[in-house]
């Protein structure tokens, strides 16, 4: 089966707003075309028809009305987790060069897949209890009482169904000795684990003034950002390894580096939850196929201008600004602001 892609790209001149090209690989889901207009009928077989998929994919996309969009909806979730968690880094998550990245063995390729799987489940996961997809709906596990739930108008995430779906959607097949798709494989599921480490059950109380007498409890996911600080969190303790041969399964797995008490005939695997690299990263300075370098880029010259502008030194620029200030509510029911102006001072890394 082809490994499948998932392409976006962004407006560069519109702000924060995210349009989808499909010029630009994102990691291994599937490449998005260009949006449909959804007044037009039988609008998720078109978007199905748009997506870069396997012939199973397809066909799963196909029975699941409601499955294009969230695949669009992931994209847009994780591509502006990762620029937020990169936006002091020389490596901003931007959008060129993402294909050659993707191509490597880097700390960033780890992130890209990481963030990428993690925004499938979580949207997948909101999209069941939203009722946005038809073959999945709140979350059914049996030691919640969710019939309750539902009743009183409370849906839980179904992250068991999105999980589920997920590894059936993306399939894992036989990789051998491919040292770089076992990396792959293994970053994707630390995404998906980082998700589920932010499941919690919420509970509601139903009685009287607010007594416990009757209460309905959920499951609910975090706030992504919190899983994207999570998965910046591995990236920052990210492990370099390679493949060794376990003698005792007869195959090969994924080790690192020696850890003080240990043998060499017993290499330290990395944990379930560990981001995993093979080679590492450029530097990110200069422009390269990989990035765009770090030229123009502003910075904090108290955190990290010496670092981003890699030696280079960086421009200061004043420059006015205005501002909301002296708000104060009025009656009855608009807050009145006078607008202010300032100085302020911006720094930007030489060419």
């Amino acid at each position: 089966m082809p490994s499948p892609a998932v392409a976006l790209a962004a407006d560069t001149t519109s702000g924060s707003h995210l349009d989808l090209t499909g010029k630009e690989a994102l990691t291994h889901f599937p490449l998005l075309g260009p949006s449909t207009n959804p007044a037009q009928g039988k609008v998720h077989l078109k978007q199905c028809d748009l997506l870069k998929l396997s012939r199973k994919q397809k066909r799963l996309c196909r029975r699941e009305p409601g499955l294009a969009e969230t695949l669009r909806d992931a994209i847009r979730l994780g591509i502006m987790e990762c620029q937020y968690q990169f936006r002091n880094e020389r490596w901003n998550c931007s959008l060129e060069g993402r294909t050659s990245l993707l191509k490597r063995g880097f700390k960033e390729t780890a992130f890209l897949y990481a963030v990428s799987s993690a925004a499938l489940t979580h949207s997948l996961a909101r999209a069941c209890s939203a009722g946005r997809m038809e073959r999945c709906t709140c979350d059914d596990s049996p030691d919640l009482e969710n019939r309750k739930a539902w009743q009183w108008g409370v849906c839980g995430d179904n992250l068991k169904y999105s999980t589920k779906f997920l590894k059936n959607f993306l399939g894992q097949k036989k990789i051998g000795k491919d040292l770089q798709a076992k990396v792959d494989i293994h970053n994707t599921n630390v995404g998906i684990k980082a998700v589920k480490n932010g499941l919690k059950t919420t509970c509601k109380c139903h009685g009287v003034s607010g007594s416990c007498a009757v209460r309905t409890c959920w499951k609910q996911l975090s706030p992504f950002h919190e899983t994207g600080k999570l998965l910046k969190l591995r990236y920052d303790d990210a492990i370099k390894v390679f493949s060794a041969t376990n003698d005792a399964v007869g195959h090969s797995e994924l080790v690192g580096p020696q850890k003080h008490g240990h043998s060499s005939k017993n290499p330290t695997s990395p944990r379930p939850t560990d981001l995993v690299y093979v080679e590492d990263s450029p530097s990110f300075c200069r422009p390269s196929k990989y990035s765009l370098g770090t030229a123009g880029r502003t910075c904090s010259r108290e955190a990290n201008c010496d670092s981003m502008c890699c030696g280079r030194g960086y421009n200061t620029q004043s420059r006015m600004v205005t501002f909301s200030c002296h708000c104060q509510v009025q009656w009855c029911c608009y807050v009145e602001c006078q607008q202010c102006m300032q100085e302020e001072v911006v720094y930007s890394c030489k060419q």
